[in-house]
């Protein structure tokens, strides 16, 4: 893979350079020597596989829902090689993902009726308020 400068980095994990910027403010990218160029600006850094590998594995956590602490713990954990750690994290995770589930499942439901009791309401041609409209009222 040809070395890439920083928006080249960002292009392939599909984030502003800025986000680039942010992940090696908190140390899970590391930032590269710069090469060449003794001048001002000293020259560009360029990354390499790994960086793009390290990004796309932020993005990847990030979409399982892991925060940017929890993702900085499995590097860690994975550079320790301590599975059983890693493990309970990501067990924890896939509770809290069931919870969320269960609850966006109770809200379906309940909107699955509300949009029902409209149908029939409106099938009566009934003056009374809608029953979505009332609901989101009472809450």
């Amino acid at each position: 893979m040809k070395p890439l400068t920083i928006s080249g980095l960002a292009r392939s994990g599909g984030v502003g350079v800025e986000t680039v910027r942010y992940y090696q403010r908190l140390g899970l990218i590391a930032l590269p020597e710069r090469s060449g160029g003794g001048g001002l600006g000293g020259g560009i850094r360029r990354y390499d596989a790994g960086h793009v590998d390290r990004l796309r594995f932020i993005r990847s956590g990030q979409r399982a829902g892991f925060t940017l602490d929890q993702i900085a713990q499995l590097l860690a954990l994975d550079a320790r090689h301590d599975h059983d750690a890693a493990r309970a994290l990501a067990e924890e995770r896939i509770a809290a993902l069931d919870a969320r589930i269960a609850e966006m499942q109770e809200a379906r439901a309940a909107l699955a009726r509300l949009a029902t009791q409209c149908g029939a309401a409106a099938a009566n041609a009934n003056p009374a308020p809608c029953p979505i409209i009332t609901a989101f009222d009472r809450h």
